[in-house]
């Protein structure tokens, strides 16, 4: 019933993160290992999230809501918030303005603090075309509506329930990792936009092909991913293969955690580590070019 089989692998997440929550919440003493392995696995289901919105796993409608409420329950928001903030915004945009989630709303610089602060700022402007999409859907389509709105209500009675059973087991195990699951994959889409040029057919993204990448579903091979939203997780890396010579190097980067240390704590003591803005240089030779 899965489109892909490659989605075992998803399934085999989303079993190991739900054992996790139970193991956890029933075991004498805290345990880091497990802990450590459960916070992964929270960033794992923010690009599981994403995946699935663009391509839903399954064949079957049924199994696809169902889905969406296990991702609303684990990533911490409603599944259908994807639809307005990203699918028709993002996606349609591409960081240019007028995209909720562009990366130069404050700042045309990338260092540490624009980094770290980039998901609180961006969330908050997402909030709009949410409330947006909602009451569209009141208007035309009620039945959707109550599908989102139930997200909400199944999210809400997941913090109710479990706070009111043990708070501090609640704060650890739930509300923890669904931010950290809610920050990660703002911070994805930071370091994947920043200082590339949203105007260029094939520099618009940064690409992360490393480990990392590889646990997370290919989420790292962006520039394909904006050319073709639908195409599964699992076909990115040869399409990635076709078009890599066509995007600047310096935008294909090994691993992300070799991007963080060089980009934010190594720059501010040596520029020739830091990021030049492909956006600024652009629009600089756009001004001074000759009428």
């Amino acid at each position: 019933m899965l489109r892909y089989k490659a989605d075992r692998r998803t399934l085999a997440y989303m079993f190991i993160t739900t054992a996790l929550l139970f193991v956890q919440w029933n075991l004498v003493s805290f345990n880091i290992f497990l802990y450590i392995i459960s916070l992964f696995l929270a960033i794992a289901v923010a690009v599981i999230a994403h995946n699935h919105n663009h391509l839903p796993m399954w064949r079957s409608k049924t199994l696809n809501v169902l889905t969406d409420y296990w991702l609303t329950l684990f990533y911490g928001f409603p599944a259908f918030g994807w639809i307005p903030t990203h699918n028709k915004n993002h996606h349609v945009l591409n960081n240019k303005e007028g995209d909720y989630t562009i990366t130069y709303r404050i700042t045309e610089k990338n260092n540490f603090f624009s980094l770290v602060s980039y998901p609180s700022i961006s969330s908050f402007y997402q909030q709009k075309p949410i409330r947006d999409y909602l009451k569209m859907l009141w208007r035309t389509d009620r039945t959707e509506f109550y599908f989102a709105f139930l997200q909400y209500f199944a999210l809400a009675a997941l913090y109710i329930i479990a706070f009111y059973f043990d708070w501090k087991k609640a704060l650890i195990f739930i509300a923890i990792p669904h931010q950290i699951s809610l920050f990660s994959v703002l911070i994805f889409n930071y370091v994947q936009h920043v200082h590339a040029d949203e105007e260029s057919e094939y520099n618009h993204s940064r690409n992360f092909v490393g480990f990392l990448n590889k646990m997370l579903f290919n989420n790292g091979y962006h520039t394909v991913h904006h050319q073709r939203a639908g195409t599964h997780w699992s076909e990115t890396p040869l399409a990635h293969k076709k078009v890599e010579h066509l995007i600047d190097p310096v935008l294909n980067e090994r691993g992300f955690w070799g991007y963080i240390a060089r980009s934010y704590f190594v720059a501010p003591f040596s520029k020739k580590f830091a990021t030049n803005s492909m956006r600024l240089e652009r629009m600089k030779k756009t001004y001074h070019k000759p009428v």
